[in-house]
């Protein structure tokens, strides 16, 4: 944390976990199992369903818990009015404008993808569309639901907050030390995955999938709304728990890796027959949600023991991180059309659109984002000019 306040290790972890939404989309291309896109390489990898499922399991557990902590940040120093007010600009403008654009792009190059699966050229066949087995909804939130979640999270917190600060003081005392005690206790993180395994029992191999929809969706604002409202609480104990965290990061990783193991091996009864464990699916929504949390709260440990500081290149990483969760989607879509009747091997395929993508992200923050009013919009400042790319240097 610097003088200002600002705690660097998360904007680190957050920047992280933004990059790492690469990795997940273009794994998607090569997935085994049944794909959420309507698109897929000829070339599968049980490499990418593992990559898929290991970063699922906290990548965006982690986002809603960051999200929670700096909306409390906020609203303890802005008030509840000042909170939302900065959310929105931060939030709902570049969606407002960003998703228009972003699902233009996104379906053309879907369609050309699906002419390139169907008929070996690039083209556009709207057709195409219609025939695949699970047609995607042409209103959508895509990749920004968890944006579009987020801004609804804001809401109740500015909507909810002065209703709760009425609440007798002995009472909110109470909650907070009810939730002080779960999340300092080894058995408090089980507790806590019990509600969204019950979440996950309605969906494939228990493990939740998001919708798009612009309705918001019950099992999605319990489970993601959980996570965020950890978040909310973390904040308001962070001296507790911050070194706590921090002391037991390696062994929350470990225990996370065990229950992981074991999720893996869950997976291959329940594809050969899901009905042979009464609540199959919830038994395993409860192994992969309790991964959540020990993962999430090791990362958090992690970053504050780590990486408490930002050197030029963590600052760079984190300053384009915000464009990066924006537009990926359009490399690792764009990129797969163009690999897809290349005869290389699965991992090289993605090993060759995380790289194309990853460049063309950096290339166009740099040109179009960095120094202009987009970097305004999504980061509140524009980098002076004489700023340059980032070369690796020691931690300071």
């Amino acid at each position: 944390m610097d003088q200002s306040g600002r705690l660097h290790s998360f904007d680190n972890l957050r920047a992280i976990m933004m990059w790492l939404g690469i990795v997940l989309h273009v794994a998607v291309n090569h997935i085994n199992g049944p794909s959420p896109l309507p698109f897929r390489d000829p070339q599968t990898s049980a490499a990418a369903d593992l990559i898929l499922v290991f970063i699922h399991a906290f990548r965006m557990p982690v986002f809603f818990i960051l999200a929670g902590y700096f909306v409390a940040l906020l609203a303890t120093h802005r008030g509840y009015k000042g909170m939302l007010a900065h959310r929105m600009r931060r939030l709902a403008l570049p969606f407002a404008i960003f998703w228009p654009v972003l699902l233009v792009c996104m379906s053309v190059l879907m369609l050309v993808f699906l002419h390139i699966m169907a008929y070996g050229t690039a083209g556009i066949d709207p057709s195409l569309v219609s025939k695949q087995p699970k047609p995607p909804s042409p209103l959508n939130t895509m990749h920004m639901w968890f944006v579009y979640y987020l801004i609804w999270f804001c809401v109740f917190t500015a909507v909810l907050g002065p209703s709760v600060e009425r609440v007798p003081a002995r009472l909110r005392n109470a909650v907070a030390t009810g939730f002080r005690t779960l999340a300092s206790n080894w058995w408090g993180m089980p507790v806590l995955a019990i509600p969204l395994a019950i979440v996950g029992s309605f969906y494939r191999a228990g493990i939740l999938s998001p919708s798009g929809s612009f309705i918001p969706n019950m099992n999605e604002l319990v489970h993601n709304g959980l996570f965020f409202v950890f978040g909310l609480y973390l904040y308001r104990h962070q001296d507790f728990l911050f070194p706590l965290y921090t002391k037991k990061c390696w062994r929350n990783v470990i225990a996370g890796f065990v229950v992981f193991v074991i999720v893996l091996a869950t997976f291959k009864p329940y594809t050969t027959d899901p009905h042979r464990v009464p609540y199959f699916e919830a038994l395993i929504g409860f192994l992969y949600n309790l991964i959540s949390w020990l993962w999430s709260l090791a990362l958090i440990g992690l970053f504050l023991r780590y990486l408490p500081a930002q050197n030029r290149v963590l600052r760079y990483v984190s300053e384009s991180s915000y464009w990066v969760f924006l537009v990926h989607m359009l490399g690792t879509i764009g990129f797969g059309a163009i690999l897809y009747s290349q005869p290389l091997g699965a991992l090289t395929k993605m090993a060759l659109n995380i790289l194309a993508t990853t460049v063309a992200c950096l290339l166009t923050y740099h040109l179009l984002v960095r120094h202009t009013l987009i970097g305004v919009l999504l980061n509140g400042r524009r980098e002076p000019k004489a700023t340059q790319m980032p070369v690796p240097v020691a931690n300071t």
